[in-house]
């Protein structure tokens, strides 16, 4: 009895991996056949009015290339509004910002005192604007480091015509890509999260989660984030599920952006996002048992609980077959494959120390430092998060 229940923890462990990596987007691509996304004809004669809002530290490389790309944009210019908020920037960034706001009058830069943290700059920000904004006025924000297109903004806000529709998020391609570090793996994560995600809008109109990069989202659909969360984009979509509207992403909404390298501040960022995950997983877990919207049970699950859960699995998975081994040839060979696997990533650090690069073996390393870091955030959220205040990571620098 102890072996089959031994055996069925391994398969049912297997089966939750292979489920949220392989059969759920493969689901999804089955599922989108023939459907099409959320499609409004639109001019500017009906766009609605909006915001954007960009809370900044320390942004002076990039500030200028990033106002410049706004002041670009395709979108009417009485229709929009650059909200700024400073988060105790130390460097030229709040001059940089000063001179563009008295040369064009959409333009405000508003200060705050100390570090308080993008949710927070944000939610101030909403609102001080709150008694301004109009019935129909949309959210747009952004990070500093995000260069919009012409097209960006009409692309993200065509969509609110549509009066189900409470979250678009924009397609963020990458920049500055590099062999030697995690770039090109990182990259490849994105691109198929992106795509995961807009399947799921086109499907069912419950992406799970927008980047927070640039994201649009209805004034009367924003929910302040609690001081102390961390993935605030992750929790203004599922706050948009729960007041019954839809978030889906739009591949045509292009903006860009650099791309972390190094894989040492990319495990310390994921370790913090993934405190994050199970703060929102805690917030919003009545919805993984909700039939309303359709599909969010099913999208939340299968897309974010079991991939938040894989490094437990993995474990679950390991020491299974390590007992069973010893009763079974079959998991015995099973075995020797798992732990010839668990050696490719130290095999890849060796390599890369010596300037070999092999993208197959980067992404097996990938693959194991992202459920590290999930299980390091797991438990750094049970010891409790005080703050969402941290120093940006340090990312591959955009071409000017």
């Amino acid at each position: 009895m102890i072996s089959v229940v031994i055996q069925l923890c391994f398969w049912a462990s297997i089966i939750g991996i292979a489920h949220t990596y392989v059969l759920y987007p493969a689901l999804l691509r089955l599922l989108a056949t023939n459907k099409t996304n959320n499609t409004q004809i639109f001019d500017n004669n009906n766009l609605p009015p909006i915001v954007l809002l960009m809370a900044v530290y320390n942004e002076q490389t990039v500030i200028v290339q990033k106002l410049q790309s706004i002041l670009q944009s395709q979108y009417p210019t009485h229709l929009w509004q650059l909200y700024i908020g400073s988060d105790g920037s130390t460097d030229q960034t709040n001059a940089i910002v000063e001179q563009y706001a008295a040369q064009h009058a959409n333009i405000h830069l508003l200060h705050f005192g100390g570090r308080n943290g993008k949710p927070r700059i944000i939610n101030q920000l909403v609102e001080q604007l709150k008694p301004q904004l109009p019935p129909n006025a949309i959210l747009v924000l952004t990070d500093a480091n995000v260069l919009f297109t012409p097209n960006t903004l009409p692309q993200l806000c065509k969509h609110f015509l549509n009066p189900q529709i409470g979250m678009v998020g924009s397609n963020i391609l990458n920049t500055a890509l590099q062999q030697q570090g995690i770039s090109l793996q990182e990259q490849a994560y994105i691109q198929r999260e992106n795509y995961i995600k807009y399947l799921e809008g086109v499907i069912w109109g419950c992406t799970m989660g927008t980047f927070g990069g640039c994201f649009a989202i209805r004034a009367t659909c924003f929910g302040a984030v609690p001081n102390n969360f961390i993935v605030d984009d992750f929790y203004l979509t599922m706050h948009v599920f729960e007041q019954q509207k839809q978030a889906i992403q739009e591949p045509m909404a292009i903006c860009y952006e650099d791309i972390p390298d190094d894989i040492n501040q990319e495990f310390k960022r994921k370790k913090r996002i993934s405190a994050g995950n199970f703060q929102n997983l805690m917030r919003f877990k009545q919805l993984l048992f909700s039939t309303q919207p359709r599909g969010v049970a099913f999208c939340f699950w299968s897309h974010k609980v079991l991939r938040w859960l894989t490094p437990f699995l993995l474990i679950t998975v390991f020491l299974c077959n390590a007992i069973l081994a010893i009763q079974n040839y079959f998991y015995a060979s099973l075995f020797v494959i798992q732990v010839a696997v668990l050696l490719l990533p130290f095999a890849d650090l060796i390599l890369n120390k010596l300037h070999v690069h092999f993208k197959l073996l980067r992404f097996v390393r990938y693959f194991y430092m992202m459920n590290i870091a999930l299980l390091v955030g797991f438990f750094n959220y049970i010891k409790g998060i005080k703050t969402n205040v941290w120093e940006p990571t340090k990312r591959n620098q955009l071409p000017t």
